[in-house]
């Protein structure tokens, strides 16, 4: 098969209409734009969204949800994610370092997923309540 020889399949490709060609083309005249009005004209077409003056559909719902840009710069880390990294004192720039975080990270917070089975050192994050449990039980602390 060489890049010049494709082709679309049989049938999957129709020819453009062709308008305002002639009486005989049936698409002559008005070129299927109708008698008069705005939308016979050139150029004249509203902004999307508009409906004649009627309140617009996109203002007739109501607003839902709100996203807070704090949500762009805080993200969380499991237990499990800690256990099988190699290092033994986790902080901000450690997390980062690590590839667990991504560099525009801000705020990191531990929650407790998954098990913990060896003695960590947990500095600046903020963790849940049942982390900070499972920190402490395995023999790690949390500063």
């Amino acid at each position: 098969m060489k890049l010049n020889s494709i082709k679309p399949a049989e049938g999957s490709t129709s020819d453009r209409k062709r308008v305002g060609r002639g009486i005989g083309s049936g698409l002559g005249k008005t070129a299927g734009r109708g008698h008069k009005g705005q939308k016979a004209r050139s150029g004249g077409f509203s902004k999307s969204g508009f409906e004649g003056g009627q309140m617009p559909l996109q203002r007739r719902l109501p607003k839902v949800g709100f996203r807070t840009a704090a949500n762009r710069d805080t993200r969380e880390i499991r237990l499990y994610q800690l256990n099988t990294s190699a290092l033994d004192v986790f902080d901000l720039d450690a997390l980062k370092n690590a590839g667990l975080v991504s560099r525009s990270t801000r705020k990191v917070k531990v929650i407790n997923t998954g098990t913990l089975d060896r003695a960590i050192t947990v500095r600046g994050l903020s963790l849940s309540a049942g982390a900070v449990k499972a920190v402490e039980a395995a023999g790690g602390k949390v500063e």
